[in-house]
């Protein structure tokens, strides 16, 4: 029996002593984060998939993985030799994990759910998904009974973001916060959401890897504010100027403190899509007021001060990937996959301000190019040599902002099919990088603009566009997003996105290209505002991989230009050794 099974049969033998008939994992932290520290990597421990989203259901006979088809191809290689079955996300022929437990569990079954887990809303959802056919039973998570060398709570050092980086001080964005709880009638607001915490606060911790973030929580009233985390992860001077705005106390105090502190006739504004059932009890009896964290929205349009932190990050950037890019041998070298990705590691930290990396890397050759979120293991590390695709998606993480790009590099000779399915994907980046559109455009309806050319090929990518950025917090930030899905989100000034169209042919190669771009003002005519997109990407795209009769005489010119602009930027910032390779990579198609 494989360990993943024994832990399997460890939580069963737990069901059976709870009379539960189910209980489901859904990976994440009592934050809902995206990435979540040792301690709340509930999936991987009991599946050993490692990717950054999906549902676990363990029954009385059945162990079930449901992943979208960014993880199809990782998880059943993950899950392979242990008693798990894949099931697809979004997928016709496959239930999603609720309609499942309805089908296959008896009338009146109990499935179990971490309490801390468990949103508000997911809660109500459940429960209306199962109407009357299954009980939802929240309660201590189970795993801490089984899983007995289980991580602690982490308790990181934070270091202040000053004003000169972060734009506006700790009390600005009290005050703007507090503006909007009186817009919304509400006399206190409950913050789970560890990034909105990290940007409202100033304060960057380490308690999850690439996200500098720290466990805590917060609860913002009218006259007063508390900051609920582990006072000792503090310097003493750092403590006192945070404590100038907030009253500090233990992460552990939050649920007594709500029900100590907020009167029975206040009216609290919360998300019930970040906060859990455990804080949810502690305010019952409250009148609640509900939606997105004021926050969210605030910090999503960067304020000039974070727009120009992250042009300086990109300029940096750039000048680490054309170094990192101008040594590499394309035709006799021999690299590994993780060894590429340290290299360019290596260079971004040449700089002092980059502080590490903004996410794991994703470095693929060839077939491995295909699962489009693959991470190299030890065990799974590719030779890189030879003709083939290198999809790279990597970013920093600097003192006043982060990046995220990811290009497709060529080693050897391509073929005519990765120069035509590389250059159906950068007519898709461009097409969405140069559009002008009109105040109040979403994401979901620019979204095809990048897809159009793979759709008339028969071809498509079944991930999002682009995601929002934050400003050096979390790579993945909302709530603006470009994707199929109908978010109702409009694109405002300085919000940041991602521009990642790309084609996965399993089994064969990926591509991929990214560049990061923020939404700025551009013409106001009598139809009203209309915004476009700032580049801030600085890296040549391959140009040995562009099948230049496939561009249009405006997309060569965006090239180009993109292109001129690259060189423009670097030339005076790289490596001696570097600049031949930047004239070459950047010279006019």
């Amino acid at each position: 029996m494989s360990i993943i099974d024994e832990r399997v049969a460890l939580l069963r033998s737990l069901l059976e002593k709870k009379q539960l008939d189910a209980w489901v994992i859904n990976g994440t932290d009592p934050h809902q984060s995206e990435y979540v520290c040792p301690r709340w990597r509930t999936r991987a421990w009991i599946s050993g998939f490692t990717g950054s989203a999906g549902t676990v259901v363990i029954t009385k006979d059945e162990a079930l993985l449901w992943v979208d088809s960014r993880y199809f191809i990782q998880a059943q290689q993950q899950i392979e030799g242990s008693g798990f079955v894949m099931m697809k996300v979004d997928t016709p022929s496959y239930p999603d994990p609720y309609t499942y437990l309805k089908e296959h569990l008896d009338n009146g079954a109990k499935v179990g759910f971490d309490e801390t887990t468990l949103t508000v809303f997911a809660k109500a959802a459940l429960e209306q998904t199962f109407a009357d056919s299954l009980v939802l039973v929240p309660q201590a998570d189970l795993l801490d009974r089984i899983w007995l060398d289980r991580p602690a709570v982490p308790s990181q050092p934070v270091v202040d973001l000053p004003v000169e980086i972060a734009g506006f001080s700790r009390i600005q964005k009290l005050t703007m916060v507090r503006l909007a709880m009186v817009q919304k009638g509400a006399d206190y607001t409950l913050v789970s959401s560890l990034d909105d915490i990290a940007w409202l606060t100033n304060l960057r911790g380490s308690d999850v890897s690439y996200t500098p973030v720290f466990l805590s929580y917060l609860l913002v009233g009218k006259d007063q504010a508390w900051l609920f985390t582990d006072p000792s992860r503090f310097s003493s001077d750092l403590l006192a100027a945070v404590q100038e705005d907030f009253t500090v106390l233990d992460y552990q105090q939050v649920v007594s403190t709500i029900e100590q502190t907020i009167a029975h006739d206040s009216v609290v504004y919360y998300n019930p899509e970040k906060i859990n059932l455990a804080l949810y009890e502690a305010m019952k009896g409250r009148k609640a007021v509900t939606g997105r964290d004021f926050t969210t929205d605030l910090k999503a349009s960067k304020n000039d001060t974070e727009l120009e932190g992250l042009r300086r990050a990109h300029l940096l950037d750039g000048v680490a990937l054309v170094n990192f890019l101008s040594r590499l041998d394309r035709t006799r070298g021999s690299y590994t996959e993780i060894e590429l990705s340290d290299l360019l590691k290596q260079q971004r930290l040449r700089n002092p301000d980059c502080i590490g990396e903004s996410f794991a890397p994703i470095s693929g050759w060839a077939e491995h190019g295909a699962m489009c979120h693959y991470s190299a293991t030890e065990e799974s590390n590719k030779v890189v040599q030879g003709n083939g695709l290198l999809v790279l998606d990597t970013g920093g993480m600097y003192t006043f902002g982060l990046t995220d790009v990811t290009r497709t590099i060529l080693f050897g000779t391509p073929t005519e099919e990765q120069k035509r399915d590389y250059t159906l994907v950068l007519k898709g980046n461009l097409a969405l990088a140069s559009m002008r559109f009109p105040e109040g455009t979403t994401g979901y309806q620019l979204d095809i603009l990048a897809r159009q050319f793979l759709w008339k090929q028969g071809m498509s990518y079944f991930h999002g566009t682009g995601h929002g950025i934050g400003f050096r917090l979390s790579v993945h930030e909302g709530p603006q997003v470009i994707s199929p899905k109908p978010v109702a989100v409009p694109l405002k000034k300085g919000m940041v996105v991602s521009d990642e169209p790309g084609i996965y042919k399993e089994g064969r190669h990926g591509i991929r290209i990214e560049n990061i771009v923020a939404v700025r003002e551009d013409i106001q005519t009598e139809f009203g505002q209309f915004y476009s997109f700032e580049v801030l990407t600085l890296c040549p795209f391959e140009r040995d991989l562009i099948e230049v009769s496939l561009l249009s005489a405006e997309e060569k010119a965006m090239v180009d230009s993109y292109h001129r602009w690259v060189y423009e930027e670097l030339k005076d910032l790289v490596d001696l050794e570097a600049l031949e390779y930047l004239k070459q990579a950047t010279a006019r198609l």
